[in-house]
Parts: C-alpha cells; structure tokens; sequence
C-alpha cells in the first residue's frame, strides 16, 4: 500500500453512530439548558420593576424633603415630573422635577401609586404580566413594601 492510499484510509468521516452520540448528548443538554433560560427574561423583568420602585422612591423622598409632603393619589406619580397645580401645590418644587419622566412598568402597564397608602406613607405596585391585582407566580403582583 503506498503512502497516499494510506491517508485516503485514515481520512474517514464520522460514523452514523458517532454523529448519533453527538446529537443525544446535546439534545439532553438543551433539555436541561432551555428550561432554565426561559424562566429569565420574566425574573429580569421583575428585577426591573424593583429598580424602578426604587427610583420612584427616592425621588419621593427629595419631594418630601423639600416640600414637606408627599404628593397625593390624584395628584400621583407626575408629580415628581411636572408641578401639581391640584391638590396641595408644592412650595419648593425643583425647577427640573424630581425625574424625567415615569415609565411604564415592563409589561406597559401603569404604576399604581397610592398616598397616603394603606402599607406606608405611599404604596407603589406594578401588577405584573396580567395587569390585574393580585395573582400568584409569574402574576403575582410587585408591591413597593414587600421589596427588599
């Protein structure tokens, strides 16, 4: 046999058994991968709510600073973006505001805002995916006094 017979023997393909081990081996690790990665986007999204609560808070707490007062519920979350002109109007409210703007929670939905609230002096809370309160797992509601 000569040299170049030699490596056209060794140069074979995969068997079919070969590729077959391949193909199981990763379909039980997308079975154990994908389940895990599906569950994420939602705790991001929760995570994200959090953040956002946290935020609403602290821009409360600079109203309340300078002014005395938490905004009302009518009066709501825009208080902290635009001067009320209802209600109880804010002696010394800053020339920008307290935020830019308030967004929508991930799920466009509203943030709930109450003051006083029933939990706090305020209570804020996103309803979740099903923009209805209450609702339990990934609808459970997220509320500004449960937050940690």
């Amino acid at each position: 046999m000569s040299k170049q017979e030699a490596l056209i023997n060794n140069q074979r393909g995969f068997t079919l058994i070969e590729i077959l081990v391949v193909v199981v081996i990763l379909g039980i690790l997308a079975g154990i991968v994908v389940p895990r990665l599906l569950g994420e986007p939602e705790k991001a999204r929760r995570t994200k709510v959090a953040i956002q609560i946290r935020g609403f808070e602290q821009a409360l707490a600079s109203f309340k600073l300078d002014n005395g007062f938490f905004p009302r519920t009518e009066q709501g979350l825009d208080a902290l973006v635009e001067k009320p002109r209802d209600g109880k109007i804010p002696t010394h409210y800053r020339d920008k505001g307290y935020m830019k703007k308030i967004p929508m929670d991930p799920w466009d939905n509203s943030y709930i805002y109450l003051s006083p609230g029933i939990h706090d002096d305020y209570d804020i809370m996103s309803y979740g995916p099903d923009g209805v309160s209450g609702g339990e797992g990934d609808d459970a509601d997220i509320n500004s006094w449960e937050i940690e």
